[in-house]
This record gives C-alpha cells, structure tokens and sequence, in this order.
C-alpha cells in the first residue's frame, strides 16, 4: 500500500514539473514573440522608401519635393544612359542617354508614393517630349524609374488612368523604366534653388514652379523654413 501510495505521488510530482515546465515555455514564447514584433515594428518605423523621377531640369524637381513633408531628402543625379559616372557638360550633349533626375528619400508612413506620382505629374508637362519649356533635349525627358514591382505597376496604372481620363490635352509621354544605374549629379546641383533663389534662371522658371506647388498642395507642405 505504502508503494503503491509513493508511486501515486511519484506521478503527481512529474505531473506538476511537466505543467509549471510547459506554462514556462509558454511564457517564454510569449516574451520572445512580444520582443520580436517589438522589434519589427522598430525597423518597420525607420523604414524609408526612394523614388526617382525625370520631370526636366533638376533643379526645378528638387525645389518642389524638398518642400513636402515627409521626403526626408532629394538629391540630383543622372539616370537612365549607357555612360558611367558622366558629368554635367557631358549629359548636357545628349549623347550619354542619361535623364536630369531626382533621388527622393521618403517616408511612406507620411507620404505614400502614389502622392509623390501625383505631384510629379502635376508639376511637369509630362505630354512633350525630351522637353519642359525652353530646356529643350533627351536629359529633360520626363521618366519615371522604378525599384520594384509595386513602383511599376502604381505608375503604369496612374498613367493609363490618367490617359483615360483625358486629363491632358495630348497623350503622357513619360517613360517607364526599372532603374539600371543612378549617378549623383556635382555637388554645385544640390540644393541648388535654395542657395541661389537670386538667380534669374530661378526666378523666373523655378519660383513660378514652387508658387504653384505651394497652393495647390499647400497640405503637403513641410512647415516654412524646414527644407
């Protein structure tokens, strides 16, 4: 009897090392599935997004999404040519292939893309080609280059809708394109309208630009002296 009353016990105790046993991994998992969502979603909000558009001179596109909030920074460069690490002289020939573009830096948790595609094609002629006003060559084309699929297909879509729509007297010319290469521009390009808003190129083709941005997108805007 006293046996079989040891071995009851004997039962019981492992019974219980099992449960307290098992309740801890639980709980452990629990406290390891916390920290890593914790940490996703860390990564998740210092997670920024790049755009690269062509919508004529860079200058002009750098001065208007400079002033979005939400682009954390827009850099100059060249996009879309066979020359490797050309210069401005150069590309200004039209012989690399190259496009004036912008590297936009965002964050999409304030301004999504599709708000950027928006923009660039309100504040652009995208219906002429390899021109915006009197820059006249393939540098000034308007393009948009994409680095994933969903880039591609927002863009492709907005385009056809836009087509569609009528919303331009002539069809979009704007190209569509996967980045292949991306070339910043020299260091004189960047922040260009900023430190020369006196100049007359300025004044009289880039301050119209940012006026209209300015209305037209004034929700959009980042707080006045903060680009």
């Amino acid at each position: 009897m006293r046996n079989i009353k040891t071995i009851y016990l004997l039962h019981l105790s492992i019974l219980l090392l099992t449960f307290v046993s098992a309740c801890g991994q639980k709980n452990n998992q629990s406290k390891t599935t916390q920290t890593n969502t914790k940490m996703i979603n860390e990564v998740n909000n210092k997670e920024l997004d790049t755009a690269l558009f062509g919508a004529g001179c860079f200058w002009c596109v750098e001065a208007m999404f400079q002033r979005l909030d939400g682009v954390v920074k827009v850099e100059s460069g060249y996009s879309g040519g066979h020359a490797v690490n050309p210069t401005y002289k150069e590309v200004c020939t039209g012989t690399t292939g190259h496009a004036e573009v912008c590297k936009i830096t965002f964050d999409p948790k304030k301004i999504s893309y599709e708000t950027l595609l928006s923009i660039f094609w309100q504040t652009h002629d995208p219906t002429t080609l390899n021109r915006q006003g009197n820059d006249v060559g393939t540098q000034y084309r308007s393009s948009i280059f994409y680095y994933n699929d969903v880039q591609k297909q927002l863009a492709e879509k907005y385009k056809t809708e836009l087509n569609a729509s009528g919303a331009f007297s002539n069809p979009i010319v704007t190209e569509i394109l996967a980045i292949s290469n991306y070339y910043p521009a020299e260091d004189y390009h960047q922040n260009y309208y900023n430190q020369n808003s006196e100049q007359s190129y300025c004044q009289f083709v880039i301050a119209p630009k940012v006026e209209k941005l300015e209305k037209v997108f004034k929700d959009k805007l980042k707080l006045k002296g903060s680009h």
